[in-house]
Order: structure tokens, then C-alpha cells, then sequence
């Protein structure tokens, strides 16, 4: 499915609205699946982080190329590839636009409009603080 496709297929959506911590947090539900609200959870604990410098990290775009390559038939590891020699660099920087229609991905989505932002698909938010806590426990 092409980014194009996967983002018109997001327009029958229902939209409901959680609250964590005290701050509401916007969850869309597709028929791809429930995406939550990178955006909200972000602005809720400093609004100073872009996404797309958490995106530069090398170690961000490595855990979501093994993520996509699990979830993900279609995802394109040639530009991955591409990505994640260039991750961590200086002069590099992705938005999750480009990241979404370079390789295909379905875990991430930016969207613009009466529910933008950025939102990731709810298993790959679960596999990524799963990660941490495993990992924080093996210290």
C-alpha cells in the first residue's frame, strides 16, 4: 500500500480522546488500526522536542526499521538503508512525511488537518516502552 493509500484510507476514522497523566491524548481509529498521538504525549511533557529530531537518532531509526521489517511487508529497505547511513549525522533530518513515503512505513503517520499531527500506530508505542522497560531491568 502506497502512503497516498494509507493515508486516505485513515479518512473513516473515529477519533476518541484519552486522558494520561491529566492530559488529554487524541487516538484515531482506522481500519488499519489505532494510531496514538505522538503530538499530545509530546506537548504534555515539553513542547521544545521536535519529532523530527528524535527521528535523526540513530538508534530510533534502527528500532523502527526492525519494527517495520516484522510489521511491515512492504516496507523498502533499500531507502532504509539510505536512512540509517545518515542517521545520527550533523546535516541529517527527516520529517515523518518523508520517512512514511520513502520507506513505505505504517507505523508512524503525519497527518494535517482537523486531527493532525504525528501519531504511531499503538502495537509500535507498546513494543518501544516494552523495549525500555526490558531494557532498564537488565542494568
Amino acid at each position: 500500500m502506497s502512503s497516498k493509500q494509507h493515508l486516505s484510507s485513515m479518512k473513516k476514522i473515529k477519533s476518541i480522546s484519552i486522558k494520561v497523566q491529566g492530559t488529554p491524548v487524541s487516538i484515531l481509529s482506522g481500519k488499519d488500526g489505532d494510531y496514538i498521538s505522538l503530538t499530545d504525549m509530546i506537548r504534555a511533557k515539553d513542547g521544545e522536542f521536535f519529532i523530527s529530531d528524535w527521528l535523526r537518532n540513530r538508534n530510533t531509526v534502527e528500532f523502527l526499521g526492525v519494527w517495520e521489517s516484522i510489521f511491515n511487508p512492504n516496507f523498502n529497505y533499500g531507502e532504509f538503508a539510505i536512512i540509517r547511513g545518515q542517521a545520527g549525522l550533523n546535516r541529517y533530518k527527516i520529517s515523518v512525511k518523508d520517512w512514511v513515503e520513502k520507506t513505505n512505513a505504517i507505523g508512524l503517520k503525519s497527518a494535517a488537518g482537523r486531527y493532525g499531527g504525528t501519531y504511531a500506530i499503538l502495537i509500535l508505542l507498546l513494543s518501544l516502552v516494552c523495549g525500555l522497560v526490558l531494557s532498564s531491568r537488565s542494568i
